[in-house]
């Protein structure tokens, strides 16, 4: 005889009690705490001394807040585009039922399974002029070559942009590779009988139908990029100056370094609701994408 389905579902049910008690209790309490205690003039220890919108105030005030803002903005966006055309551009390569695909699609991946920390060691090594690439090129003769981006405010913030490419192209490169392969054949066959070339297809038509992985892809570098961190500290620290502060080390500092924990909590819930936005607006985008597919069929 068989069990009723609530006996059924009983051991998925205590073996997801641990899972809902932490994300119900310790994430809701420590966003909940982190929004109240960004209304209260906390410094070293918390307080419940309300102060309204004044640590806001402060934060959009603050010179070194509006460069991070500026800094995540220019990173996001250069690492976002630039890991989504040169994932897509790999994708597209070992779509071509090339030999060896499954090494090359290692190889790709590889950067990916790394963490920022050692991404930043090897990528600061690579742009250091006195051992990196500058001073391998300047060994062969060419004395006036330069290449020392992170030594310099206007160049740092793109040197950070260069290593985390390097770093997540392969990420948004499965991605697409997978949705490339879901593509049916007959809609290849239909290009070629009309005699499109394969190149107008891959460039006009497939990004439209693999609109749900892009938008995946996105949204995930997204939230890479607007808790980008440690990247920031191995390789620059936030320097030269504060050419390369971005939020999440201004939260860091605010909390460990200047001991604001108002101020760090409010630079913290502007982070939140960021990537909230985020991750809201593109998966409304998908559902009427979705619902619209649906009424066409």
């Amino acid at each position: 005889m068989a069990r009723p389905v609530r006996l059924r579902r009983l051991p998925a049910v205590i073996a997801m009690t641990p899972t809902i008690f932490f994300v119900s209790v310790v994430i809701c309490f420590g966003l909940a705490w982190t929004v109240w205690t960004s209304f209260t003039s906390s410094k070293l220890l918390p307080n419940n001394d309300f102060v309204g919108l004044q640590q806001y105030a402060r934060l959009f005030d603050s010179d070194l807040w509006q460069m991070a803002i500026a800094n995540i903005a220019i990173f996001g966006l250069l690492f976002i585009g630039g890991c989504l055309t040169l994932g897509y551009v790999l994708a597209v390569l070992l779509d071509q039922n090339i030999r060896f695909e499954d090494g090359f699609r290692t190889i790709f991946l590889m950067s990916a399974s790394l963490s920022f920390v050692v991404t930043g060691i090897v990528w600061q090594w690579l742009f250091d002029p006195t051992f990196g690439i500058q001073a391998a090129v300047r060994h062969f003769g060419i004395s006036n070559f330069r290449f020392d981006w992170l030594t310099k405010e206007q160049t740092a913030i793109y040197a950070l942009v260069g290593a985390g490419i390097w770093q997540a192209t392969g990420l948004g490169m499965v991605i697409m590779l997978a949705g490339l392969r879901g593509i049916d054949q007959d809609i290849w066959n239909a290009t070629k009988i009309d005699g499109v070339a394969k190149w107008r297809v891959y460039v006009y038509v497939i990004p439209g139908m693999i609109r749900p992985m892009i938008l995946t892809a996105a949204v995930l570098l997204s939230l890479t990029a607007i808790k980008i961190y440690d990247l920031v500290v191995v390789m620059t620290g936030g320097g030269p100056g504060i050419s390369t502060e971005v939020p999440a080390l201004y939260v860091m500092d605010m909390l460990f370094q200047r001991s604001n924990l108002g101020q760090a909590t409010a630079a913290a819930t502007i982070m939140l609701l960021t990537i909230v936005v985020l991750v809201g607006l593109p998966w409304c985008v998908l559902r009427l994408y979705q619902l619209r597919t649906a009424k066409g069929q």
